[in-house]
């Protein structure tokens, strides 16, 4: 039965019972019936009502033409075939990429070495994280700006935790702290998780109450993704597509079920042998894939990691990151600015600050 059958069929229900309420033949002495029946009816009418209210949000088709024109735009010229990126698919209607580019805080609230994000407090994080907003804005006028914030929610130790598994997971206290935050900016959230020794299909599930939430989306960083047993910081981790896959398919199941708009997966990259098998990741209309040029340094060793694993290897969606202490060790001693960054090819969309 299709959902335009369920509909009438319904509907059908509801006359028919009125016709039985009101046909009766014989009634009772206490009018029991007339305080019952009335109330009842008016479940139906709603339950008809939230259907409808679902079906109509479900077909409201994304504006295909404005989403092939912007991702055209962040192509930026280029000439290879590489971007933009053939398209297997369109979103759901909702999806905030391409049509905004996304501007996020990083880090963790227990720690000021981790980013930005824990080393000021809320009135002033937002100050500062306005002042990007309004550059890229300028930089940009034709995209508007999504502020994000995007908290660490579990965090890779040099040691092992309880379950030996070197991972330790942030109390929903203050993952509630970074929902928090988000709230004062009209942000969206990305939680952000470092598996370590464990993996993703432990650590995702036990956000899945976040993940839920229309405004919570997701991050995995494979950095810290020790497969081959490592202590975590000591050499760099790795994912396979596989594992990008498993979090896109999770993400998928959930906005189905939960009649979301898609979710945004941040995929953290500075060398070839983090992501392996990119080919292999599949797209879905329920999520939006963003690779990350996570690395920090000079600009021309950015531009560089850049260049040789986000744009050689397309995926979907692209991002970059800065860093505003390590970017600034080494001579030139600055970061990029919004105005250079505007200039690659493809233009990153999720931009974040560290």
């Amino acid at each position: 039965m299709n959902f335009k059958h369920l509909i009438a069929f319904t509907l059908a229900f509801i006359f028919i019972l009125n016709g039985c309420n009101n046909n009766s033949v014989k009634k009772p002495e206490k009018e029991p019936a007339e305080k019952s029946s009335v109330p009842n009816q008016e479940k139906k009418v709603a339950l008809v009502d939230t259907l409808l209210q679902k079906q109509e949000k479900k077909v409201v088709p994304i504006d295909t033409l404005a989403f092939g024109k912007k991702l055209h735009a962040l192509a930026n010229g280029d000439t290879t075939g590489l971007w933009p990126n053939h398209l297997r698919s369109y979103p759901l209607a909702g999806a905030v990429l391409p049509f905004k580019r996304i501007v996020a805080y990083y880090g963790n609230l227990y720690s000021k070495k981790m980013g930005i994000l824990g080393e000021y407090p809320p009135k002033e994080l937002w100050k500062r994280l306005n002042v990007e907003v309004n550059k890229w804005e300028k930089a940009d006028p034709t995209t508007p700006v999504q502020p994000a914030i995007h908290y660490i929610a579990a965090v890779a130790q040099g040691i092992p935790m309880k379950d030996g598994k070197y991972c330790k997971r942030m109390p929903a206290i203050q993952i509630d702290s970074a929902l928090e935050i988000a709230k004062m900016g009209n942000a969206i959230v990305f939680l952000d998780i470092q598996v370590a020794q464990s993996n993703l299909q432990h650590e995702v599930p036990l956000l899945e109450k976040y993940l839920k939430m229309p405004n919570v989306h997701l991050a995995i960083d494979p950095e810290f993704s020790m497969k081959e047993g490592k202590i975590p910081g000591r050499k760099i981790g790795t994912m396979d597509a596989s594992d990008i896959n498993y979090c896109s398919e999770y993400l998928t199941k959930l906005v189905k079920e939960n009649n979301l708009s898609p979710k945004i997966l941040i995929v953290h990259r500075f060398t070839q042998g983090m992501v392996k098998n990119y080919k292999n990741i599949k797209l879905h209309p329920e999520v939006q894939i963003v690779m990350n040029m996570d690395g920090w340094g000079e600009p021309v060793l950015k531009y560089s990691t850049y260049n040789r694993y986000i744009y050689r290897e397309p995926v979907q969606f692209t991002g970059f990151k800065l860093f505003y202490k390590n970017d600034l060790k080494k001579p030139p001693h600055r970061m990029l600015t919004p105005p250079e960054l505007m200039k690659l090819k493809p233009q990153p969309i999720y931009i974040q600050y560290q």
